[in-house]
């Protein structure tokens, strides 16, 4: 693999790496783009979609590798890691103090004992402390609540010239340092505000390495995802204040209660077209917010506390005004030429018969962008340990904005020209490689899937789903981590076998996901049930982890408003739209949750997929071959003969 990546910074070629876990896939690139970084005096950007890795990188494999590589490259290695500048800690707010968040249902008040306000003077007190500011350095946390008194956004900040702290800055100073380092690592959001940006956020670099390429679209995607609501249009005409006549702003006041009652008289899910009660209240909201954009005129050389509190209202007005355009514009045209998918939704833990709150928009495909702006100026390395599905690497490529592969005789992989070519002409070459593994998957572990249960359904788990997941509990002695596709499910399975087995159960939401995942580390005969953030999340090698059972494959929602466009557009094209949306989707997360069983050499046990349709229908193939290749039957006897053998 290092060897891989070196070719791939020499020639220009992209290339995607597969890499099982335990590869030591960091160490592969790390060591070619430290070199390439030191010849030709450059930066070389890494990007992780995990804060755990991110910290893997700059706390453990960056230090060795600079001490071993020192006396062969001629000078340390230089590293650093940038971050979004909410992440770091605003001296000057924590100065001056947070201005009035018309947000915040409870502010901070100094003189009152509460949860935030000790959070909050915490903050401050870590601040004489700490030489980062990174929020992911405090140990414990605070709330985003608490945080946002101490931090602000880029269209917040007042900027290093103007503010009184500005030499002082914690998010200057990490860019300071990103600027003069080999290597910078950072976040998948970052590098996509970076490619969508016209003023870059990262130093500029040739070279870009993808780790946990496996998030990339997602990731792009939720950094280009707006939304507005009510409570937003009312946050950013209150944050106006005396800066503006009220007439103008009262006027952004009724256009946000407009558009409240046209959420009142909707439904949840995606639009096809604008109603055109919706579309009257964006066009309102939009001109008021246009209108007070005006009246704050141009930046002047005002007062500190005056400039601060401009920036605060103009960053939420410019939110407000641009996500409102953009919605309006997301209905011009033909629906096939929309790139932009709409729908109305509600908060988290609305019940979904819940009027709608928000209108949110998001791209209908990130592939042009990642292409025009990240794969077109860059040689890009993407690796992860889930990138070849349905055992290709083309299902993930098309969805990065490349060209399938063109397979070549005795390679594991092959290179491709753009078709359609991008909009220069260029070609856009890349090569896959699979590297394997260090674990032999056939005899370390068996695919159990429970032919013989009925198909899942959709008003919780089948009596016989739960009797045959106490059973293989049972049979494993506890040491289970179970993967459910809903809250819902993973909650109703802890109770039901809570009743009839006799093993400590844990179930995600009980405590912090990260204490809940050390308990379970920490006595072999518990186990820890949870949804999606388990999926990728959970790292626990030993005897501790000898069963995964998944209860369903984990499509995306049928109303999911964005995978239902994406499949269509991809249906309208000919394609496969089921496949190559939901398909991938599944086929990404359980090859995840699979991956949560062998974690060192040693490790043994079962991975059990209780949805018969993995074997049975015929998308069942696909799913399986973008598994790692362990023994599989359907016999649950043999499942459960192996999980008592290995109960030790």
């Amino acid at each position: 693999m290092a060897e891989a990546v070196a070719e791939s910074i020499r020639g220009g070629a992209h290339l995607a790496v597969q890499a099982g876990t335990g590869t030591g896939k960091s160490l592969a690139y790390l060591v070619p783009a430290i070199r390439h970084a030191i010849e030709n005096e450059s930066t070389v950007v890494i990007s992780t979609a995990t804060i755990a890795l991110q910290r893997q990188l700059v706390d453990r494999d960056l230090p060795r590798l600079a001490k071993v590589l020192t006396p062969l490259v001629g000078r340390e290695p230089s590293f650093a890691i940038l971050k979004g500048r909410r992440n770091y800690l605003c001296l000057h707010r924590v100065h001056t103090g947070a201005p009035e968040d018309p947000q915040d249902t409870a502010l901070f008040d100094p003189f009152e004992v509460s949860a935030m306000g000790r959070q909050v003077k915490r903050l401050h007190e870590w601040s004489s402390d700490t030489e980062t500011g990174d929020r992911d350095e405090l140990v414990p946390g605070v709330t985003d609540q608490a945080w946002r008194q101490v931090s602000v956004t880029a269209r917040e900040c007042l900027g290093m010239s103007r503010c009184p702290v500005g030499v002082d800055c914690f998010a200057e100073r990490a860019r300071a340092q990103a600027g003069r380092a080999d290597v910078v690592v950072t976040n998948h959001a970052l590098l996509a505000i970076d490619a969508m940006g016209d003023a870059p956020v990262l130093p500029e670099h040739e070279v870009v390495i993808v780790d946990e390429a496996h998030d990339l679209v997602d990731r792009v995607t939720s950094a280009a995802t707006a939304e507005i609501t009510s409570a937003s249009v009312a946050a950013a005409a209150r944050r106006c204040g005396r800066q503006v006549d009220q007439q103008v702003v009262d006027r952004l006041v009724e256009a946000g209660e407009g558009l409240a009652l046209v959420f009142e008289d909707s439904r949840h899910g995606r639009l096809e077209e604008l109603p055109p009660a919706l579309g009257a209240a964006l066009r309102t909201v939009r001109d008021s917010a246009h209108g007070c954009i005006t009246a704050l005129g141009t930046e002047r050389r005002e007062d500190v506390d005056g400039a601060t509190e401009r920036r605060l209202a103009m960053a939420l007005l410019d939110d407000v005004h641009d996500t409102a355009e953009r919605l309006l514009e997301a209905f011009d045209g033909d629906e096939a030429e929309r790139r932009d998918v709409v729908w109305l939704t509600g908060m988290p833990r609305d019940p979904h018969d819940a009027p709608p709150t928000a209108v949110r928009v998001a791209p209908l495909g990130v592939g042009g962008l990642l292409r025009e702006r990240l794969f077109g100026p860059r040689t890009v390395v993407l690796t992860s340990a889930t990138l070849a599905l349905g055992g290709s690497f083309d299902t993930l490529a098309r969805q990065w904005g490349l060209p399938p592969a063109a397979p070549q005789a005795g390679r594991a992989a092959g290179t491709a020209t753009s078709s359609p070519p991008p909009s220069d002409g260029a070609e856009v070459a890349w090569q896959g490689m699979d590297v394997g593994s260090p674990f032999q998957h056939s005899k370390s572990g068996i695919l159990y899937i429970a032919r013989h249960l009925p198909p899942p359904g959709r008003t919780g788990l089948h009596e016989d789903y739960l009797t045959e997941l106490a059973e293989l509990v049972e049979a494993a002695g506890g040491r289970t981590l179970g993967l459910f596709s809903s809250m819902r499910a993973a909650k109703q399975a802890t109770e039901a076998l809570r009743e009839r087995l006799d093993v400590p159960l844990l179930c995600q939401g009980d405590d912090s996901t990260s204490l809940l995942v050390s308990k379970f580390a920490e006595d072999p005969s518990t186990c820890l049930f949870g949804t999606l953030s388990l999926w990728q999340g959970v790292d626990v090698p030993g005897s501790a982890l000898q069963l995964v059972v998944m209860d369903r494959i984990p499509f995306p929602r049928p109303d999911d408003p964005l995978a239902s466009a994406r499949q269509r557009a991809v249906a309208a094209s000919g394609g496969n739209g089921f496949i190559t949306v939901a398909g991938t989707h599944a086929a990404l997360l359980l090859a995840q949750g699979a991956g949560r069983l062998l974690r060192s050499a040693n490790d043994r046990g079962v991975i059990a997929i209780l949805d018969p349709r993995l074997m049975t229908a015929r998308y069942g193939g696909f799913l399986r071959a973008s598994l790692p290749p362990f023994w599989t039957t359907t016999d649950p006897e043999i499942a459960r003969a192996a999980l008592r053998r290995i109960d030790v």
